[in-house]
């Protein structure tokens, strides 16, 4: 079956050249192969566009009048095309990321403005929430998910590890000593965060295989780790969270952060997705290696914090 879109090319170059062996040369095809397709063109339309005489190729009426339309189609075609490469080369358009509360708040919002500084033609939307979102379904060109990763119909590059801290406020410690073994946390207040695959259930895991685990209590579980973060900071109870959560504080010593008998556990880590295309708009291939190049190395969120 013969493409319409060659057929519209043969017949607006035959208007233009005068005859089927010119707007032949000019596509790059047989004379033969124009001929086939301006007749496919006329029996698909059932019309005749041209006149054809040994001499001379001349418009019928409705190829007069088919002709504006097929020009206006055409030239509309190149300017998609136009367009679309374009995508491809120039960092333009509406970038729409979405991220977790309390990572794109603390980590990712306060990066931006360097990565618009870079892209002045570029609109950003950013999107926050703790649930998984559904790249394609829900219009977003790209993620950042903490943690194991789930979906397998997503392109992933990793950005850094997540590391896990146990901490308290001074207050806190001062009040009811600091524990030594993971046992001992059962004999604190722990505050929860509900949300956590890895701290399913209010079993917090220690140690590089996660074999140190222990059932905690506590008086505040939240969806949220900055509203557990708050809590502690006023002496409320221990956290167990991710360091870009609790490092401001840490930094500025208003958490302390604990060393029991069993290390904490190292999440999978923190990954930039997108959905899986082979040709990814120049805007997306900007910021997934931009942000990478921000978080090489020791992540922003993790220096001058020690891990020992």
């Amino acid at each position: 079956m013969l493409d319409r879109f060659t057929g519209l090319q043969v017949f607006s170059q035959i208007a233009a050249q005068g005859s089927l062996s010119a707007a032949a040369r000019v596509l790059g095809m047989s004379q033969t192969m124009a001929t086939r397709h301006l007749a496919a063109l006329e029996e698909r339309l059932g019309v005749k566009l041209v006149h054809r005489t040994t001499r001379r190729i001349t418009l019928t009426e409705a190829g007069r009048r088919y002709l504006d339309s097929a020009d206006r189609i055409l030239e509309e075609l190149e300017e998609a095309d136009a367009a679309a490469a374009a995508e491809r080369i120039e960092v333009s358009g509406t970038l729409r990321i979405n991220a977790p509360v309390s990572f794109g708040v603390r980590v990712l919002a306060p990066m931006l403005p360097e990565f618009s500084a870079q892209h002045s033609a570029l609109h950003l939307d950013l999107g926050l929430n703790d649930r998984i979102v559904d790249l394609v379904e829900e219009g977003w060109d790209t993620a950042v998910r903490i943690g194991r990763l789930t979906q397998g119909d997503l392109i992933a590059r990793k950005l850094a590890p997540c590391r896990m801290v146990l901490a308290a406020a001074p207050s806190y410690l001062a009040a009811h000593g600091a524990p030594r073994t993971v046992q001992d946390l059962t004999r604190h207040n722990c505050l929860h965060y509900t949300l956590s695959h890895a701290l399913a259930g209010r079993t917090w895991a220690f140690g590089a295989d996660r074999a140190a685990q222990v059932t905690v209590q506590g008086n505040l579980q939240a969806n949220n780790g900055d509203a557990l973060l708050v809590a502690a900071r006023a002496g409320q109870g221990l956290v167990y969270e991710p360091s870009f959560i609790l490092g401001d504080d840490l930094r500025a010593g208003l958490l302390v952060p604990l060393t029991l008998d069993h290390s904490p556990v190292e999440l999978d880590g923190v990954y930039v997705v997108y959905p899986s295309n082979r040709r990814p708009p120049a805007r997306l291939r900007a910021f997934v290696d931009w942000i990478a190049e921000r978080c090489a190395g020791v992540p922003p969120w993790d220096r001058g914090l020690s891990f020992g």
